[in-house]
Order: C-alpha cells, then sequence, then structure tokens
C-alpha cells in the first residue's frame, strides 16, 4: 500500500506541467513596464499640482489652447470646453491678448475641435480676437501646426493652455520641437470638471502615461 502512494506521488508530480522560461522572462517584462508606467504617472501627477499652484504670472500676446475630444455624450466634451474657459479667465484677467485653438477633426464624431472651441468661447460672451489652427491631429502637431498661424499674425509671447496631467509632456514636445524657441512660453494649468472630479483617475489622464511612452519611443521628447 505505501509502495502504491509513493509511485502515485512521483507520477503526479512527474506530471505537472512545467511553465516556459518565457512566462518568467513576460512576468519580469509586464512588472517593468508597470513601474515605468507608475513612475511616469507620479511624475505627471506632481507636475500637474505644481501647475495649479503657479499659474502664468507675464502679459502674453496669446494664449493657445490644444485640443482633445470635441464632443461627449451628444454635448461639448467638458475636458475641452474647460480648457477654453481656462484661456478666458486669462483673457479677462489681461493676460492674454488673444485666444488661439488649435485642434482638427475629432475622429470619434466628425467635428473640428478648433472650431468647437471658438463656438464656446463666443457662446461665454468673449468678443476679442480668435486665430484657429484645424488640422493638428496631437499635441505635437498642435505646438507645429500653430506655429505658422501665430508667426503670421505677430505673436511673440503665447501662454500654452491645456489640461495639468497634459502640460508636462507639452512642455517636452515644445522643447523638442524648437517652440519654446520661436515665442516666449508659459504654461497654464486648465482646472476642468474632468481633472476636479477625477484628478489623474480619469481616461485622458490614464493613457498619459501610455502617451508619453509612445512619444519618446518616437523621439519626440526631450
Amino acid at each position: 500500500m505505501i509502495g502504491r502512494l509513493r509511485r502515485s506521488s512521483r507520477v503526479a508530480r512527474r506530471a505537472r506541467p512545467r511553465l516556459s522560461p518565457w512566462f518568467g522572462v513576460a512576468a519580469v517584462l509586464l512588472a517593468a513596464l508597470l513601474f515605468v508606467y507608475v513612475a511616469i504617472a507620479i511624475t505627471v501627477w506632481r507636475d500637474a499640482l505644481d501647475r495649479l499652484a503657479h499659474p502664468p504670472e507675464r502679459v502674453a500676446d496669446a494664449a493657445l489652447v490644444l485640443g482633445n475630444r470635441a464632443y461627449l455624450r451628444g454635448k461639448p466634451n467638458p475636458c475641452l470646453t474647460g480648457r477654453v474657459d481656462a484661456a478666458l479667465a486669462l483673457a479677462a484677467a489681461g493676460r492674454a491678448q488673444r485666444l488661439v485653438f488649435s485642434g482638427g477633426v475629432d475622429r470619434e464624431d466628425g467635428r473640428i475641435e478648433a472650431e468647437v472651441m471658438r463656438a464656446h468661447a463666443l457662446q461665454s460672451g468673449y468678443a476679442g480676437p480668435m486665430l484657429l489652427e484645424p488640422a493638428s491631429q496631437s499635441t505635437r502637431e498642435n505646438l507645429a501646426l500653430s506655429t505658422a498661424v501665430l508667426q503670421a499674425a505677430g505673436v511673440k509671447s503665447l501662454i500654452v493652455v491645456t489640461e495639468p496631467y497634459h502640460l508636462w509632456r507639452a512642455q517636452r514636445l515644445a522643447h523638442a520641437g524648437g517652440f519654446d524657441r520661436a515665442f516666449d512660453v508659459q504654461y497654464a494649468a486648465a482646472p476642468t470638471t474632468c481633472w476636479l472630479r477625477w484628478g489623474m483617475a480619469f481616461k485622458g489622464a490614464l493613457r498619459e502615461p501610455l502617451a508619453i511612452i509612445n512619444n519618446a519611443a518616437h523621439g519626440y521628447l526631450r
């Protein structure tokens, strides 16, 4: 009886499937990626809090508002209109002499982000000068395609306006692309309802570390 039990135990041990060595490699890579993601998220979060605590101090020729998804559930996206509201506040305080809206066709609903932002500004009672850049499809393109629009208008200094989590990457894209050498640039964190409600826990902020990794992999960040 004891001999049969021993033989059964040996058979059971032999029958256990062995994990592929690639499983261990994959686990290590996954853990490393998770560590990098969390480290970037913490860096972005700290930078966002610092931006909110230190708004722009100098008067600028323009406020450049970076685009986002235009509509959400049939209404203007509050994550986008909140950025416009922050630019309107700068204009009302005399910090920005004009507003510039940058954003092309929203792939999700076909609307042009820059036009949606202009409409929101008009509905909010803004009557000052506005410029549109209606073709960009990314943050990098927001900056690159806005350059000619700004220079044609004689803009020398500006405030880049976007949500707090977005500014860390926006500033580094501006530096890598030479945008901050073409203009005197300040940055303003827009406390949108999306940010105030969720902080780093809503969709756009959760995707930001991945966008940073993607931009870095393509050599867009510096």
